[in-house]
């Protein structure tokens, strides 16, 4: 109560910051797109004029832009002039190694007008970025630019998520790695740096294994990432001879049925004692949050036919699939919370 004895009123600010939300990220988007990080990366700053002149447009929308991407925590003022925070500086320059402009490049091709039909995903059950019965899956004849600007997305968002794993999961007995639908191998990239004797092969589709190729030697590390070219969901059996599995960021887009075929298989793969591996934005086991794995969920029902899953959820699969001893690890990174691992007996 307050003092007077009446009830306190509750406060919209936060609906405020909820609903306005997209102001953010366009902001962001666009300030992206025209390379206003890029320009600040050499660390002598820009004004409203001098971006204006750089970009050829009015110094009023420069201001305007300058002061938005400051209150976001991008940019700072130094000397009067405006300067890439350390953020910006290392995420939203092309070539920094955790460069993070691909997935919101992404977001804001593909997923925002995706996104504007929500009402009709929620009411159909059914993807609003592609066409179901016009498309075998999300990426059958998309367009081979926002083609590029989708993997380069994948990368963003994992290349971070992987160092975070790397040092979250216990990896010392692990000699050999099978990243099952690994895509540019980013995850790979990161354990292997930070694990000198790793070696990792990743399965994914024809299509996609020379993208793991090339940025594996761009990275450095090419004589100890290989790729094996399949489909784990057609395909009757993985890859054998490795001592540990990752499914990183893929269980999601898949429903309950499907990802117990995965794990058998990946049961099946594995030797006695060896490890499984699942990295995730876990919906904790309550179904009340966090909101980053909670939003990522909707973000399944607009894309695919899965879902974000709770550790206990994942933990009765694994039992069922054969495997013992599930463990579950948390970190914070962008595209997981948490890992689960277990073992074949």
């Amino acid at each position: 109560m307050n003092g007077d004895g009446s009830a306190p009123v509750i406060s919209p600010v936060p609906l405020m910051e909820i609903s306005t939300g997209f102001w953010a990220s366009k902001t962001l988007a666009v300030s992206l797109e025209l390379g206003l990080f890029t320009l600040l990366s050499d660390g002598r700053g820009l004004t409203a004029a001098e971006l204006a002149e750089a970009l050829r447009i009015s110094e009023r929308p420069a201001e305007m832009l300058l002061t938005g991407c400051a209150s976001l925590g991008l940019l700072q003022r130094r000397d009067g002039r405006y300067v890439n925070t350390p953020l910006a500086d290392e995420c939203l320059v092309p070539g920094r190694p955790y460069y993070f402009g691909g997935w919101v490049q992404m977001l804001d091709q593909r997923l925002y007008r995706a996104w504007g039909e929500l009402e009709r995903a929620v009411r159909t059950n059914s993807p609003t970025s592609w066409h179901p019965g016009a498309q075998a899956h999300l990426l059958d004849g998309i367009d081979p630019e926002l083609l590029d600007v989708f993997w380069d997305a994948m990368h963003s968002l994992s290349a971070y998520s992987g160092r975070r794993l790397a040092h979250a999961v216990d990896l010392s007995g692990v000699r050999w790695l099978l990243d099952v639908g690994g895509g540019s191998g980013s995850v790979d990239i990161e354990l292997c740096r930070c694990h000198p004797d790793l070696r990792a092969t990743v399965f994914d589709l024809p299509e996609v294994c020379p993208i793991a190729e090339a940025k594996a030697r761009l990275a450095g590390v090419a004589d100890r990432i290989g790729t094996a070219p399949g489909d784990f969901l057609a395909d009757a059996a993985l890859p054998a001879g490795h001592d540990a599995v990752l499914l990183s960021m893929v269980l999601h887009d898949w429903d309950e049925d499907r990802v117990r075929e995965i794990l058998r298989k990946c049961h099946d793969a594995l030797p006695p004692d060896g490890l499984i591996i699942i990295s995730e934005l876990l919906v904790n086991d309550e179904k009340t949050g966090p909101a980053p794995a909670a939003l990522m969920s909707l973000n399944m029902l607009i894309e695919t036919s899965g879902r974000n899953y709770t550790p206990a959820e994942y933990t009765a699969w694994l039992s069922a699939a054969g495997f013992s001893d599930p463990r579950v690890v948390w970190f914070d990174s962008p595209g997981a919370n948490g890992a689960i691992t277990a073992r074949r007996p």
